[in-house]
């Protein structure tokens, strides 16, 4: 039976059976100080020894989430602003049951087409998150302005038109997907 990596911050229970733990060893496990069950389906490995990221804790504890608006637009230096909660999108359709204490995470319910577009995988090490990627930040952001702030949306858009790898073309294509190709298109305009 192969140990678990002190480099994983959380574990499926799936993982945990392909390394050959049955639910008898789990437990012993849990017991021994070594896994803290999160929810159904994932456990806290409490031996990691990676450096801490909130954004670890909100892809366990909201599966098929991703990190989105402020928390995404700072991953990405748009911003500095620091919220004091992660952002996670999910489909209005899917539940979050369970929620940590810490960090504080809160979700934003997308419809399915929102949801499909501009979804990254970062890896550190063996951890794993999803967060949209840049331009699709920069359009939600635009779209959800009231719930934001018009102060953080046009500082967040002058800080992305100064980026050397600003991609428009993209920026157009989602704002278009999105219902939000008017409003992007005035913004533009004012700021350029």
């Amino acid at each position: 039976m192969n140990a678990i990596t002190d480099s994983k911050k959380f574990v499926t229970i799936d993982e945990l059976k392909n390394l050959g733990f049955s639910y008898y060893k789990l437990g012993r496990l849990e017991e021994d100080g070594l896994l803290h069950r999160v929810n159904r389906t994932t456990y806290e490995n409490l031996s990691y020894k990676g450096d801490e990221n909130d954004f670890f804790s909100a892809e366990a504890f909201v599966r098929n989430g991703v990190i989105c608006l402020m928390s995404a637009a700072r991953y990405y230096g748009l911003t500095n602003f620091l919220p004091d909660s992660v952002d996670v999108a999910i489909e209005r359709s899917k539940k979050v049951v369970t929620l940590p204490a810490w960090p504080a995470i809160r979700i934003f319910y997308f419809d399915s087409s929102r949801m499909e577009i501009g979804v990254t995988e970062v890896r550190d090490g063996e951890n794993i998150f999803h967060i949209f990627d840049i331009e699709k930040t920069v359009v939600d952001i635009v779209y959800y302005r009231n719930k934001i702030g018009i102060e953080e949306m046009s500082e967040i858009l002058r800080n992305y038109l100064k980026r050397e790898d600003r991609r428009i073309d993209r920026l157009y294509d989602y704002a278009k997907c999105l219902r939000c190709e008017k409003i992007l298109r005035t913004y533009l305009e004012v700021l350029l």
